[in-house]
């Protein structure tokens, strides 16, 4: 009899787990929600609106070039976002982000002379050795548009001008490595290209309060050994799409047509604080935008993050 009892009582327990065979669980049904041409229309339609992420890759010609994050449809958020009128409205549809798989970091040791192709944004790299005369007008230029870049700061300079790379951080801007003494960076052992990056990043750290991610070696001039020593320090070496000249006192309106002419998504301008520049700056930014390009610092060119 007790073998009866453990017999029904093993029943009732796999009855009670699995469930009724001969009733539909009801989780099977479709809820309202789901049944609801509306929801049924935006998960039709959802593949038409998803663009795939893009993976970080080493190109021949342009080297490390960072990943793009694509864009997926989330299907519940989006029949929140419509079902007040029920009527589906691609302007409504909500998107979330859809990391690539391989990032900038996952790629061995190259430089970067862009961002990725599909995001519509570029970067200033504006490379301070000298022109202190013209960074306060850049900087106010700058600030008018709401705009932040990135600068990089030689260790010498900003050891004679601390005061100076604190209002570069202090107006929201970027900071990275351009060396000590500005060598030739392609003609040092990896040994004086490592005391330079650590003198620098010592001084920029002490002045600011920023720890450097990001190397440009003066004059564009390196080595795949150079390349190897910022990375080891945790930085990554960049370097530009398009160059402004200003070092050879363009006039405003050639400059503008140089950058202009060749600018595109991606873009890493390079300029220094230079009477040209400061000349040019204002209507620069201002065709920039019109060709429907943001304008952000490196770390946000080289973030994943979509620009839509």
């Amino acid at each position: 009899m007790k073998k009866v009892f453990i017999l029904i009582g093993i029943c009732l327990a796999v009855w009670i787990t699995v469930g009724n065979p001969f009733i539909k669980k009801e989780s099977a049904l479709p809820t309202a929600k789901e049944s609801d041409p509306l929801y049924q229309s935006i998960v039709k339609n959802a593949h038409t609106y998803e663009i795939p992420p893009i993976d970080a890759t080493i190109d021949r010609v342009w080297k490390a070039i960072p990943g793009y994050s694509g864009r997926e449809v989330n299907i519940a958020a989006s029949y929140k976002h419509m079902k007040d009128k029920g009527v589906f409205n691609e302007k409504n549809l909500v998107f979330t982000q859809k990391k690539p798989k391989v990032h900038l970091e996952d790629l061995p040791p190259a430089p970067i002379y862009k961002g990725n192709p599909n995001k519509p944004m570029v970067t200033f790299i504006i490379n301070v050795a000298w022109g202190n005369e013209y960074l306060s007008e850049m900087l106010a230029t700058l600030k008018r548009h709401n705009i932040k870049v990135s600068f990089f700061l030689e260790g010498n300079w900003v050891k004679k001008n601390p005061d100076l790379a604190k209002m570069i951080v202090s107006s929201g801007h970027e900071v990275g490595n351009h060396s000590y003494s500005h060598p030739d960076m392609k003609q040092l052992t990896a040994g004086k290209a490592r005391e330079q990056m650590v003198k620098t990043n010592e001084i920029i750290e002490a002045a600011t309060g920023v720890k450097c991610v990001w190397f440009a070696p003066p004059s564009g001039s390196f080595r795949d050994e150079t390349i190897k020593v910022a990375n080891e320090l945790k930085m990554m070496t960049v370097m530009w799409t398009v160059d402004t000249v200003d070092w050879r006192k363009p006039s405003p309106a050639v400059l503008i047509n140089r950058v202009m002419t060749k600018i595109n998504n991606g873009s890493m301008v390079l300029m220094h604080p230079t009477e040209a520049t400061a000349k040019s700056l204002d209507r620069l930014i201002t065709q920039i935008k019109q060709k429907n390009l943001e304008i952000g610092t490196v770390s946000e060119l080289m973030s994943e993050e979509r620009v839509e």
